[in-house]
């Protein structure tokens, strides 16, 4: 992108001075990192479980997309509350460590909510609590994991290393989704329960690893507000990030309702969770091609068309939602969503991990999702909302023409017009 300067090279460059000397292996042989990787994965596959198992525990025992949309709302809170001392933390401690202890407090949510509907009560001042909960240390979570990938491959395997992570992602979300609704079918309690055993498998990952994870500690800033302060001016200066980050802010704002409207959709028509479970396959399968291919796009495209156009494709897609003739015809529109946001989130991957200090990562992570998730919370509140009061399809078409304004903004942006850089 051109206008953020290039890290320093340190411990944070995949632990050069234990590896100087040596070639550096292809990502497939390098031990530490497939165990992130792997843990990683576990984790994100227990969570995608939860995400699709929470707002149908709601909404098939209620009936109520408002209360599905307040849980969705609690769920997404921490990234407008966390992110920031989050970010300081993962600069912070051993971010190894820091990982194992989100794993266990998300077992012991998960547990716990998977014992209270095995016994037959839906408590949901309690499930507001554990969403947050879970929600919290998934975010920590992916700060140090992320973080964590630079001390573990050198900068010329980032793209790929990082393209990898996505996919990852894309893959739980294609696994996780549907088989949690596989598993709500089965028995209410029984996401909850594969969660709790999926974090536990992640810990054990985490174990093996043997290589340092910790940042560089050379100019930390004394106190934590310092320290969250050095990131916030450091992203400001960024012009084209700063930019970018507004859109992507915005856009989030949006795309947050999708999989809410996905289930009342399907709710309205007389459709039945394994019907979701198939939908969400679809839009899991897109994620994943998007990711896998970012690398490709990448070596393609610069970052101005691959902004302006994400986001128009948004637009187009969205709106086409609304004119789904039955609930299975929504499979292929949200596949298209999730190939975008593969794509993405791949770039921006790669942007903030190559261009971010290592001692920085955990903190410019944090303020970048702050502010390009912090908005999701109200968007899953605000869909709750309007899907309440006028279903699926007007909400679809009201959220596509909102995303009609984004893109135009992105083609408006100055510093988007100059990015003709690739990455």
């Amino acid at each position: 992108m051109g206008e953020a300067p290039r890290p320093a090279a340190g411990a944070g460059d995949a632990g050069a001075a234990a590896l100087a000397g040596e070639p550096h292996p292809p990502l497939r042989r390098n031990r530490d990192f497939l165990l992130l990787w792997s843990g990683a994965g576990l984790s994100l596959l227990g969570t995608r479980v939860n995400t699709i198992a929470y707002p149908l525990l709601v909404l098939w025992s209620t009936g109520s997309a408002r209360t599905a949309g307040l849980l969705g709302f609690v769920a997404q809170l921490p990234y407008l509350v966390v992110q920031l001392p989050a970010g300081a933390l993962v600069d912070r401690w051993d971010r190894r460590r820091l990982m194992i202890l989100c794993n266990a407090g998300a077992v012991l949510a998960t547990a716990g909510v998977a014992a209270t509907v095995a016994s037959g009560r839906l408590w949901l001042p309690f499930l507001l609590v554990a969403a947050f909960a879970e929600s919290a240390f998934g975010i920590v979570y992916r700060l140090a994991e992320r973080a964590g990938v630079r001390a573990l491959v050198p900068s010329r395997q980032l793209a790929a290393a990082l393209s990898q992570n996505e996919a990852r992602g894309q893959t739980a979300g294609l696994l996780g989704q549907p088989g949690g609704g596989l598993l709500f079918g089965l028995a209410h309690w029984a996401p909850f329960g594969f969660t709790t055993l999926a974090h536990l498998g992640s810990v054990a990952g985490l174990l093996l690893i043997r290589r340092d994870l910790r940042s560089e500690p050379a100019g930390r800033p004394s106190t934590v507000a310092g320290a969250i302060g050095e990131a916030v001016a450091w992203v400001w200066r960024q012009r084209l990030l700063r930019a970018v980050l507004g859109i992507v802010a915005a856009g989030n704002l949006l795309l947050q309702g999708l999989g809410l409207a996905l289930l009342v959709a399907v709710h309205e028509q007389g459709g039945s969770p394994a019907m979701v479970s198939l939908i969400v396959a679809g839009r899991g399968l897109g994620g994943v091609l998007g990711a896998l291919s970012g690398t490709w796009w990448l070596r393609r495209l610069s970052v101005r068309a691959i902004v302006i156009g994400g986001n128009a494709a948004w637009a187009a897609l969205i709106p086409a939602a609304a004119f789904a003739p039955g609930p299975l015809w929504l499979g292929p529109v949200f596949a298209g969503v999730s190939f975008v946001a593969g794509v993405l989130n791949v770039a921006g991957g790669v942007y903030q991990v190559r261009t971010t200090p290592d001692a920085m990562q955990g903190r410019v992570g944090g303020v970048m999702g702050l502010v390009g998730s912090g908005t999701t919370a109200l968007g899953m509140l605000g869909a709750g909302l309007m899907l309440g009061a006028q279903g699926a399809a007007p909400t679809l078409l009201e959220l596509g023409g909102a995303m009609t304004a984004v893109a135009l903004l992105a083609i408006a942006s100055p510093a988007v017009r100059r990015a003709r850089d690739r990455l």
